[in-house]
């Protein structure tokens, strides 16, 4: 008996072996979780690239108002650049960094123009676990002082497991960091 059923269930998986009619299926299932992590990709890197430049939008428009003096009252004296005051007029200009208010850190250090020594080369972003962590550096500049201003916006990837979201780094979590830098000239206030 064990002869006689070796030799149907041959039968069985070579008649099996020798159907064609699933052939496109398993092509599909071969195929499409590459598809899909291409398209994810392709999304996520594409996001990542709208984010930067927004941030370096926002970050260049708002520099540009402190360097032509808008935060600074003629008729009191008072200069009423803060951080948060900076930090508020980015994020009105870069839209699409999401919690851009809670989720941007901003340093603003005076800088020799000869010796670029006082500028930290390691940039850190908001402490999300801890939202009170004080700010790095944040310095008013003078008229004619030149001035570096770096920004860090977290945000978290679309498909954290998955693609190019896989692959970049973490900080304060789950987010990733963007990061926008310029370094201006305050111009003589009249």
């Amino acid at each position: 008996m064990t002869g006689g059923a070796a030799r149907i269930l041959g039968r069985h998986l070579a008649a099996f072996w020798r159907e064609e009619s699933g052939g496109p299926t398993v092509e599909f299932v071969l195929v499409v979780p590459f598809f899909f992590a291409f398209f994810i990709g392709s999304f996520e890197i594409g996001m990542l690239m709208v984010r930067q430049t927004f941030l370096d939008r926002g970050l260049d428009l708002a520099v540009r108002e402190v360097r032509l003096g808008h935060f600074f009252s003629q008729s009191t004296g008072e200069d009423m650049l803060t951080h948060d005051t900076l930090r508020a007029a980015i994020c009105d200009r870069a839209v699409i960094v999401p919690n851009c208010n809670d989720r941007l850190k901003l340093e603003m250090v005076e800088i020799d123009p000869r010796n670029w020594t006082n500028v930290n080369p390691e940039a850190d972003c908001v402490d999300v676990g801890d939202p009170g962590a004080p700010v790095r550096d944040f310095r008013n500049p003078d008229e004619n002082e030149l001035t570096f201003v770096r920004a860090c916006a977290l945000f978290r990837p679309y498909a954290p497991v998955a693609g190019l979201g896989a692959s970049l780094q973490r900080q304060s979590g789950d987010f990733i960091a963007v990061f926008s830098t310029t370094a201006f000239v305050v111009e003589p206030r009249r």
